[in-house]
C-alpha cells in the first residue's frame, strides 16, 4: 500500500474516532439516542470489553434471556423473565451512586405507571448493595419492582449483552422471552415509549 494511501486511511480513522469522541463527550445527541446508534456503540463496546467467562451464558439480540434469579428488596427470589411471562420487560441496570441512572428513575417511574397489568414490566436491578439501595429508595421511590445484583464479570447485564459494565443499561425482552433491544445510556424524556414501540 503506498504511503499517501496510508496516511489518508490513518487520517479517516481519527476522524471517526474523533466524531465518536466528540459524541460522547458532548452528550447523548439524536445518532446515539438512535437505533442506529446504538447499536454502533454496543458494538464498540462489545469490541473492547473482555470475554465472558467461561460457562457463562450471554444474550444477543434475537437470543432467549438467560434466566436470571434475583432477590428483590425483602430478600425474595425472582426468575426472570418466568416472572412476567407473557409480557414484555424492560430491564433497567442502574445503581445508586449513578448520576445518569438516577435522573432517568423518574421517566421509568412514569413510563411504568402507564402500562397496567397486561403492558410492558419494567424492573429495575441495581448492581450495587441492599444497603445502599434501600436509603436511595427512601428518598425517592419508585413503583416497578426493584432487584439485586452484584456487579462482575458475572453479574445479569453481562448476561443481558453490557459486557463492560456501563450504566445506565437497559434491554428489553419481548413476551417471548427475547433479547430484542438493549440501550446504552439514560431515557430522555418521553424517549421510552418510542424506543419500546420502535
Amino acid at each position: 500500500m503506498k504511503s499517501t494511501t496510508k496516511i489518508l486511511l490513518v487520517a479517516l480513522g481519527a476522524g471517526l474516532l474523533g466524531a465518536a469522541a466528540g459524541l460522547l463527550m458532548n452528550g447523548p445527541g439524536p445518532l446515539l439516542r438512535s437505533e442506529v446508534g446504538q447499536r454502533a456503540l454496543q458494538g464498540a463496546m462489545s469490541a473492547t470489553a473482555p470475554p465472558a467467562p467461561e460457562g457463562l451464558q450471554v444474550a444477543g439480540r434475537g437470543d432467549p434471556m438467560p434466566t436470571l434469579r434475583l432477590p428483590d428488596l425483602e430478600g425474595q427470589a425472582v426468575e426472570l423473565p418466568a416472572a412476567y411471562a407473557g409480557r414484555p420487560i424492560l430491564i433497567n441496570f442502574w445503581a445508586s451512586w449513578c448520576g445518569p441512572c438516577i435522573e432517568e428513575m423518574p421517566e421509568l417511574d412514569r413510563f411504568a405507571a402507564t402500562q397496567g397489568d397486561g403492558g410492558v414490566q419494567v424492573i429495575g436491578i441495581a448492581l450495587d448493595t441492599p444497603g445502599e439501595v434501600a436509603a436511595f429508595l427512601e428518598h425517592t421511590p419508585v413503583r416497578y419492582p426493584i432487584l439485586l445484583d452484584q456487579p462482575g464479570p458475572r453479574d445479569s447485564g453481562v448476561q443481558l449483552g453490557n459486557p463492560k459494565g456501563v450504566l445506565p443499561y437497559t434491554a428489553l425482552i419481548d413476551a417471548d422471552g427475547r433479547l430484542v433491544k438493549q440501550k446504552i445510556g439514560p431515557f430522555q424524556h418521553g424517549e421510552i415509549e418510542g424506543w419500546v414501540g420502535g
